[in-house]
């Protein structure tokens, strides 16, 4: 499974890049917004550094102004997905850009319906937010279950990319289900490097080894 980062830092991004665990970036305006950075200079210094897919958000809600969002977006590197939201609109540009070769990213979803409407409309990507999902109590994996037997039914490529993942927990679910992608934020990336057990072993391991008296080096 790929990981994706979710964030507009780019220190973060920069720092976890260069651990090759990551394989693209996920940003929407709000995570920009709090940088209070150009929003076209922050995607473009993503691309930069990851050679993965990147996903930058249309923010028009008609469907002529947000392929026009999408193309502008699109022209900033060729690792650029184009996020748009699971509507009627968005599904139709997500069909006109991919129809260029465009990668899109269809976000916001929340049932297995809309997933099957974005996988027909030649989406890349599709976005499930389990973390919301279970806000409101109701099965975000189940989700990921039943989009991955539906994909798998009928062969799409479009690749299914957790989203609004909340915890270690979240991340290896969607594995075990065979998620193509989870995108998370970087103190979860932090948190599956750690585990108690870990920590006890490193710390016995030290306090013998200084007791030999050896060096390494």
């Amino acid at each position: 499974m790929k990981l994706f980062l979710d964030t507009a830092n780019i220190d973060e991004i920069k720092a976890l890049a260069a651990s090759g665990l990551i394989d693209g970036v996920t940003t929407n305006p709000s995570l920009i917004a709090k940088s209070g950075r150009d929003f076209l200079e922050v995607i473009a210094e993503i691309c930069a550094i990851i050679d993965g897919p990147v996903s930058a958000e249309a923010t028009a809600s008609d469907a002529p102004t947000m392929l026009k969002e999408g193309e502008k977006l699109a022209s900033i590197a060729k690792n650029v997905a184009v996020k748009v939201p699971l509507t009627e609109a968005g599904l139709l540009v997500c069909k006109q850009l991919s129809d260029n070769g465009v990668m899109v990213n269809v976000t916001l979803c929340f049932s297995a319906a809309q997933a099957l409407l974005a996988a027909k409309a030649g989406a890349g990507f599709i976005s499930p937010f389990v973390g919301r999902l279970d806000d409101i109590a109701t099965d975000g994996m189940g989700l990921i279950e039943e989009i991955t037997a539906i994909y798998a039914n009928y062969d799409f490529p479009t690749e299914i990319l957790v989203a609004s993942v909340r915890g270690v927990q979240h991340v290896v679910d969607a594995a075990l289900l065979g998620a193509d992608v989870a995108t998370v934020p970087p103190q979860i990336i932090t948190a599956m490097f750690k585990h108690p057990l870990t920590d006890k072993g490193i710390e016995a391991f030290t306090a013998d080894w200084k007791k030999s008296g050896q060096s390494i080096l």
